[in-house]
């Protein structure tokens, strides 16, 4: 790996992975420009080039990688119930700091590709330990990430806790509890 000049150390995947979510963040992925990102890393444009394609292709990298970056909760023990419950509040922590990724990633399906990795590594095993059969646990999913995806979006667009912040967690609460409750358990 070829060292810049100006930077005096090899640029990583990482490295652009993290700098390029940061200006996503910043200012939107409309924002993000290769030569903005090789500004801020202190590069060549042309240096960047070698770790990725170009600006589609690092934000579908960003998008892949955002399941890594996702807190899911490590409780394969507890109850399903309690395992939903932190799975959905560390979905909300996620859109809380990465929200102009998260907006991408919703107009944008295509960057990260269909059930696997991430969320649904950890919400599959639920499902079946709630009782959900096999063959209905892909469409369970995809309405209980429906309707979580949908809640925050209200909560971003001012619908709810706009006057008051305790109320979008009082609303989510009772989100995750109608869950709970809908969801066919042994």
């Amino acid at each position: 790996m070829a060292v810049s000049a100006r930077r005096g150390a090899p640029l990583t995947p990482e490295e652009i992975h993290s700098t390029a979510l940061r200006l996503v963040e910043e200012g939107g992925v409309e924002a993000l420009s290769m030569r903005k990102l090789a500004a801020v890393l202190d590069v060549n444009p042309m240096s960047l080039y070698h770790h990725v394609a170009n600006k589609t292709a690092l934000i579908s990298q960003i998008c892949q990688t955002m399941a890594g970056r996702l807190a899911l909760p490590d409780n394969p023990g507890s109850p399903w119930q309690e395992r939903l419950r932190d799975l959905a509040h560390a979905y909300r922590r996620m859109v809380q700091r990465y929200p102009s990724l998260w907006a991408y990633i919703h107009t944008h399906p295509e960057a990260v590709g269909d059930h696997q990795g991430g969320i649904w590594d950890v919400l599959f095993p639920i499902l079946a330990d709630a009782g959900v059969p096999e063959e209905e646990r892909t469409t369970t999913a995809d309405v209980l990430h429906g309707f979580v995806a949908g809640l925050v979006v209200t909560e971003r667009q001012g619908h709810i806790g706009r006057d008051d912040p305790a109320q979008a967690d009082r609303v989510y609460e009772t989100a995750i509890d109608m869950i709970i409750r809908g969801l066919p358990h042994p």
